[in-house]
């Protein structure tokens, strides 16, 4: 097992990269496929180190949507073809800057 910092620190870098990428808007956002594919990566890498990280931590901070977190992984994996880039604006809205 890894250590959770390590983990969390891809998640900050994840986040970090997607509101880089997305300063310019949601228009922006919309239009570039580039941009798209950039931050559903990062979404994917972030929601893949959340799953790695350890129960302890995890039962620490229950205010925290693992199992969501979770299961949008499954669906950038592998429901790529149904992804709303509306609600991906969504979520990259609640990102903590």
């Amino acid at each position: 097992m890894k250590d959770d910092r390590l983990y969390l620190t891809h998640v900050g870098d994840c986040i970090h990269h997607i509101l880089e990428y997305t300063v310019d808007g949601k228009d922006v956002f919309i239009a570039d496929r580039k941009t798209q594919d950039a931050v559903l990566r990062n979404l994917h890498t972030l929601s893949e180190s959340m799953q790695r990280i350890s129960e302890d931590l995890k039962i620490r901070y229950p205010a925290v949507q693992w199992r969501e977190i979770a299961a949008f992984r499954n669906v950038i994996v592998h429901d790529y073809l149904g992804i709303d880039l509306d609600q991906i604006w969504d979520i990259i809205e609640t990102c903590p800057s």
